[in-house]
C-alpha cells in the first residue's frame, strides 16, 4: 500500500475528505521528522498498537569496498529505526493457540 492508497482508505474510513486526510499525514510526519530531529537520540515516535521509532547510535566500523577490496573506514552516524509493536507481530504472525 502506497501514501496515496493509505490517505483513500483512512478516507473512506473515517468519512473525511482526501485532502483533509493527507493534510493530517503531512502534518503527522513533519512534527515526528521535527522531534527525531531536535531531541536525537532520546526521541521516540510511538504510534501505539503499530511501533516506534527511534534514532539510534551506530559506531565507527571497517568495511570494504565491493568493488576494489580495499579497506575502508566507515564513520560513527545516526539512524532511523523501527521497532514493530505487539498488535502488529500479532497481526501478522498471530499467537497460536
Amino acid at each position: 500500500m502506497n501514501q496515496a492508497e493509505l490517505i483513500e482508505a483512512i478516507a473512506d474510513a473515517t468519512e473525511l475528505s482526501k485532502a483533509g486526510v493527507k493534510r493530517v499525514f503531512d502534518s503527522y510526519k513533519e512534527i515526528g521528522y521535527a522531534h527525531l530531529k531536535k531531541n536525537k537520540l532520546d526521541a521516540d515516535l510511538v504510534l501505539p498498537g503499530f511501533g516506534k521509532f527511534k534514532v539510534a547510535q551506530r559506531a565507527k566500523r571497517k568495511g570494504i569496498n565491493p568493488q576494489t577490496g580495499e579497506s575502508v573506514n566507515i564513520p560513527a552516524r545516526k539512524v532511523p529505526v523501527f521497532k514493530c509493536g505487539t498488535e502488529l507481530k500479532n497481526c501478522v504472525q498471530p499467537k497460536k493457540k
